[in-house]
């Protein structure tokens, strides 16, 4: 083991890679493929002074360092500026060298992309490790009755940041006018290092009101810098840059709410911002040996912590989730040498780990495990397999997605992974253990709050089987509302005297003793209704299956798509489900040919326009029917938690309305909605109602989370279907 301390001094004669015939330069490290270190970015400076400092481990001379410079750019792809190695066999030890590398392009070795300059000292480290482990070895033997060091002894060392910028976009204020009508459709991006999220776009508007809320990772204690772009979204063409502004974090004091007005600079206007710097960051990560929960005495204090006596301190501290990552077997071949470099990550929200590289295994072993603080218990837990590729992006191997309501604490289970939609089987397995400790006050009281969105999802892309699917989806929520209407009207037609009388009677005692408690009452009763089938394993999940169906459908559809790009399931088809398959088909080739045959320059903007209409549809269909189907499985107990919170309000909003008069009920609701901006003038409105929804799973979701059975002895042919890769 070697210590590498490198100082990067500076930059001479760099690329030129921007218009203004300058660059915004920043540098990457890396080593044995994997990026070690990054610096800050100097804007507009071909000589920049960086000045920056880094100690790095490394175990073998062998693999040299790697060395990339970049051209940031807002917004864009980054622009490479060349790279150089630094042979570390090469260095004395223990002595300070300075080393000017010269930066060249692989592609185009005679151009000359200037260079750097570094004072590079190796030390080597083996004394070190070897006490270090001797020690370990020790206290080890010490603690005979517990086989596992505390998390708190471990914890500065493990945690894989410092701390957590939590960034409040409230508004914006007397923005420049980039459109023609005198206005602008304004979003904003953030980026700090490597890490980048985006705001929505709110329209026609120079007073822009976001009220969004961003969480950033803190590397560095020392802080670091958050560069900010204003951006007007403009349909169909290049977006126009409206300004820029800068955050130092090193300026602000931690454990503190700072409130931000900042001035844009290239631009007109100000940001108002909220900035809040946490201390340590609620995530760590350790080695199996390290056991948080498997230690009696902290378990112990951890499960007082969040005791039903301490349901109302801290609101926002709702529990904690520990994950033991342990081996994944039989896991696809991504390399050519038919093996793979696999690595997990563990994601939950919006806070992302990953274990270590096992280099060219199909069986690998990390042994890890991941603590969590959990801000919201109906958050999904989603483990990913990924192969590591050197300076290209990870291949996919496999993923599961676990709600922390469904999880059986202290259980080690295999699951089987997923496809990248969680709507089918992949090749291999994952080992887990999880537990989860939480206040159900604590979490009840969080279900009525807004829904934290996760920031880095994938962009939406038009889909004909997608929209299709959401097509059928709303359909069947439509016909259950034209059903019920049907069988209420079959009451008045008496097409079943019975049925009519018995209906009839029900409405005249109704209606003769109703009040206005009655109507929360009577939605006790599905609820009620659906227990006693479950309890009786009378359940019966049609829809969902239909869903599930339906994805199965669509996962085959994309299977042939790929084997043959030719068109064929829609054309031998003439029932009136693929109607609409014929017409989106259509289209697609009318496109494609359209592309090919047209050279006017709007072409490409109206296909722009034609696809924003195509996801926005798919969209609002994707969410009425979420709408319809997280109703009915409020009802049909899909999450128990979910259910029993329903009944606590039906049951608590029965007795109110009993025994309080309806006047007080609504000017109570009035009053705390008038005087809600006085006592909070950045609280983000909310509506209860829907916040409770958005966490009831639709019928997509609860196929998504479905555990796929484990075949133990699967045959040829169900591995080959199970593994289309």
């Amino acid at each position: 083991m070697y210590q590498l301390d490198i100082v990067l001094k500076k930059g001479n004669n760099l690329a030129i890679r921007d218009r203004t015939g300058t660059s915004d330069p920043y540098v990457k490290f890396k080593v044995a493929g994997k990026e070690v270190f990054r610096s800050k970015t100097i804007h507009k400076n071909l000589n920049p002074v960086w000045d920056e400092r880094v100690s790095l481990l490394v175990e073998t001379l062998k693999d040299p360092l790697y060395v990339k410079v970049f051209d940031y750019d807002f917004g864009l792809q980054d622009d490479f500026m060349g790279s150089a190695y630094l042979h570390l066999e090469s260095l004395e030890h223990q002595r300070t060298l300075d080393v000017t590398l010269e930066l060249k392009d692989p592609q185009y070795p005679q151009n000359n992309l200037g260079s750097l300059e570094l004072a590079v000292t190796l030390s080597p480290k083996e004394g070190d490790v070897r006490d270090a482990t001797m020690l370990l070895r020790r206290n080890w033997k010490r603690s005979s009755k517990y086989q596992s060091m505390r998390l708190s002894d471990v914890h500065r060392k493990a945690q894989l940041w410092r701390g957590i910028v939590s960034i409040s976009l409230i508004e914006g204020r007397n923005l420049q006018p980039m459109d023609a009508n005198g206005l602008s459709d304004p979003y904003v991006k953030f980026r700090m290092g490597h890490q980048k999220y985006k705001s929505k776009t709110i329209s026609k508007t120079l007073n822009p009101q976001w009220r969004e809320q961003f969480d950033f990772h803190m590397y560095d204690e020392q802080g670091g810098y958050v560069d900010i772009t204003v951006w007007d979204k403009d349909a169909g063409k290049k977006d126009d840059f409206m300004g820029r502004c800068t955050i130092n974090l090193s300026h602000l004091s931690k454990e503190h709410t700072h409130k931000l007005d900042l001035p844009l600079e290239e631009g007109e206007g100000v940001l108002v911002l909220l900035v809040t710097l946490t201390a340590s960051a609620a995530v760590s990560i350790s080695d199996l040996s390290v056991n948080m929960l498997d230690d009696p005495q902290e378990r112990h204090q951890i499960m007082q912590r969040y005791s039903l006596w301490r349901s109302f301190n801290n609101l926002k501290d709702v529990g904690v989730v520990q994950v033991k990552v342990i081996r994944a077997e039989g896991l696809m071949a991504a390399d050519v040498t038919g093996k793979s470099d696999p690595f997990c990550v563990v994601e939950l929200s919006n806070d992302r780990l990953q274990t270590h590289t096992v280099y060219k295994n199909l069986n690998p072993e990390w042994n890890k495990v991941f603590t969590f603080n959990v801000k919201d218990i109906h958050s999904v837990l989603e483990v990913t397999v990924y192969d590591e590729d050197r300076d290209r992006s990870a291949d996919f191997l496999g993923k599961v997605a676990i709600p922390l309501l469904n999880i059986q604490n202290g259980e080690r289970k295999a699951y089987a992974l997923k496809s990248k939609e969680l709507t089918g089987p992949t090749k291999g397995v994952i080992l887990l253990e999880i537990d989860v400790i939480f206040n159900a006050v604590k979490a009840g009281l969080g279900t009525l709050i807004p829904i934290e969105q996760k920031y880095i999802e994938e962009e939406p892309r038009v889909s004909k089987q997608l929209l299709l699917q959401n097509f059928n989806r709303v359909r069947r929520c439509i016909m259950f509302l034209i059903n019920t209407g049907c069988y209420i009207n079959s009451c008045f037609e008496w097409d079943s005297p019975q049925r009519s009388i018995c209906a009839f009677v029900l409405f005249v005692i109704v209606v003769w003793n109703f009040e206005l408690y009655m109507i929360p009452l009577a939605l006790l009763l599905p609820l009620a209704w659906n227990y006693i089938l479950i309890a009786s394993g009378k359940d019966n999940r049609q829809d969902v299956q239909a869903v599930e169906d339906l994805l199965e459908d669509e996962d085959e559809d994309f299977d042939k798509d790929d084997k043959d790009p030719k068109p064929g399931p829609w054309e031998d088809s003439r029932d009136k489900n693929h109607i609409l398959e014929d017409m989106l088909a259509s289209w697609h080739f009318e496109w494609i040919r359209a592309m090919v045959d047209s050279e006017r320059k709007g072409f490409m903007n109206k296909l722009y326009a034609i696809q924003d209409v195509c996801i926005s549809v798919q969209n609002a269909l994707d969410e009425v029917a979420s709408y319809g189907e997280r109703i009915k499985n409020t009802f049909n107990w899909t999450v128990p938690f979910l259910s029993w919170l329903a009944i606590v309000a039906f049951g608590g909003a029965t007795i109110i309305i009993y025994f309080i008069p309806l006047r007080y009920i609504v000017l109570a609701w009035g009053v705390n909605k008038f005087t809600k901006k006085l006592r909070d003038p950045y609280i983000i409105d909310n509506n209860e109602l829907l916040d409770f929804l958005s966490r009831v799973p639709s019928d997509v979701q609860v196929v998504q989370y479905r555990e796929l059975k484990l075949d133990p002895n699967p045959s040829p042919n169900k591995r080959k279907k199970n593994n289309p890769g």
